[in-house]
């Protein structure tokens, strides 16, 4: 089998990036000593150079990488759609890597694939990159933009919606309806995208001087199941009158169980969602949503890359919008 960079990398003792950028003839960014000890450890092994590698320099690659998160949400398909939009409009290629949920090892897996072959730039679609992994990164002279995550670290570039305003809009619209009884289910709360839901929910109860009850919020990780496990938290008689549901996903579960409780939605449990997606539609009650930007985010995502370094690498929030249907 022949060596791969990824072999160099492991018998040189350096990463695979640096590896990638001595055998392209970068001279920055690794001292000569590296140099020689890689060049070494590739005539070793019977390194085979790539041309794509040349590409990698030379910014003639037409290849973007999308890495996607295995977030159970649903909204990356319109992410993918704009960025495949422009990606035809410029001939440019795009593949698509997974990174698994907070898999460190995946998400490393999945950057050293990326950075072994001539890429022109990275999007990183909802993935909430472990810190460990930010090096490899950063450190590949690759452009990278982040979508639709609000990172900790806002040195890294990155597109998406404001989570406080989702927060603070879905919780005042229900308030706007009459509701003063409101939960909150389904958001990580140890992210920072959940946070800041968190924190704008609470702005908007603050605001209107209604008083929040702990056992309201129902954590979770933006799925199915957090919506069902949150409505039986609340029981057949349940202490709110209305949701807010941290995705599409979450707010079916919330729904069906509680169809199964017998309550009525939305006489007995209005509901609003958080992603706006295709499955809003799909159910029934159609699901009222804070709908997001997300063929936006792709298209953006895709034309800062293409216009790298001249972009903008400021994070930049897209557009919400809420949209009524039968489910408030």
């Amino acid at each position: 089998m022949a060596a791969t960079i990824k072999d160099i990398a492991k018998k040189a003792g350096v990463s695979p990036a640096t590896v990638s950028r001595v055998l392209s003839n970068q001279t920055a960014f690794y001292s000569e000593k590296t140099a020689k000890k890689v060049k070494k450890a590739a005539k070793e092994l019977g390194y085979q150079r790539n041309t794509a590698a040349v590409e990698l320099v030379t910014q003639r690659s037409k290849v973007i990488a999308a890495i996607v998160s295995s977030t159970q949400t649903n909204f990356s398909d319109q992410i993918i759609d704009g960025i495949q939009q422009v990606a035809n409009q410029n001939n440019l290629n795009v593949i698509i890597l997974y990174a698994g949920e907070k898999d460190t090892q995946m998400q490393r897996k999945a950057l050293e694939t990326v950075i072994e072959r001539s890429v022109m730039g990275i999007l990183l679609i909802a993935v909430d990159l472990d810190p460990s992994n930010e090096g490899l990164l950063t450190s590949a002279n690759i452009p990278y933009l982040f979508l639709s995550i609000t990172l900790k670290n806002r040195e890294l570039p990155f597109i998406t919606s404001d989570d406080f305003q989702i927060g603070y809009q879905a919780t005042h619209y229900l308030i706007q309806k009459g509701h003063s009884r409101i939960g909150l289910v389904a958001a990580d709360l140890e992210s920072v995208t959940g946070h800041l839901r968190l924190e704008g929910y609470n702005q908007a109860m603050h605001d209107h001087g209604l008083v929040i009850h702990p056992e309201w919020v129902c954590d979770g990780d933006f799925a199915y199941e957090d919506g069902v496990v949150a409505m039986k938290q609340y029981g057949h008689n349940p202490p709110v009158t209305a949701v807010v549901a941290s995705s599409d996903l979450a707010a079916i579960g919330v729904m069906n169980q509680a169809q199964e409780f017998g309550l009525k939605i939305p006489d007995d449990l209005a509901v609003i969602s958080v992603d706006g997606t295709k499955l809003c539609q799909i159910v029934r009650p159609q699901i009222t949503s804070v709908t997001q930007a997300f063929f936006e985010m792709g298209v953006r995502g895709m034309n800062r890359l293409i216009n790298w370094p001249a972009a903008d690498e400021k994070p930049l929030y897209t557009p919400i919008k809420i949209v009524e249907r039968q489910s408030v």
